[in-house]
């Protein structure tokens, strides 16, 4: 049974960081693609992060420089650490995992709530 199970979520004050886990049980963890999106009320899902299996990431225009995406292989786990924060961002964050086949999965979200 495949579960990518994420953590970290909460409420923070502007200006402040977050550091988001993503546990992933079930797959080849080391040959997965691995994302975080998500998706504020209203609004379409986007991506936040990818880190490729060979380490190599990318970020859209609207994190790049806060946030910081990272694997562990050996513990099956990704990571994004998010400094700055802004109300902007907040949003249900989810982990999602792809293979080279498009075999997609996905986790349950975290709630991050940017607020003063």
């Amino acid at each position: 049974q495949v579960q990518l199970v994420e953590s970290g979520g909460g409420l923070v004050q502007p200006g402040g960081s977050l550091r988001l886990s993503c546990a992933v049980s079930g797959i080849n963890f080391s040959r997965y693609t691995m994302g975080w999106y998500r998706q504020a009320p209203g609004k379409q899902r986007e991506l936040v992060a990818v880190i490729r299996s060979g380490g190599s990431t990318n970020y859209p225009d609207s994190v790049k420089g806060r946030f910081t995406i990272s694997r562990d292989n050996a513990k099956n786990t990704v990571y994004l650490q998010m400094n700055t924060l802004k109300p902007e961002d907040t949003a249900v964050y989810y982990c999602n995992a792809v293979d080279i086949t498009a075999l997609t999965f996905w986790g349950q979200g975290t709630q991050v709530t940017v607020s003063s």
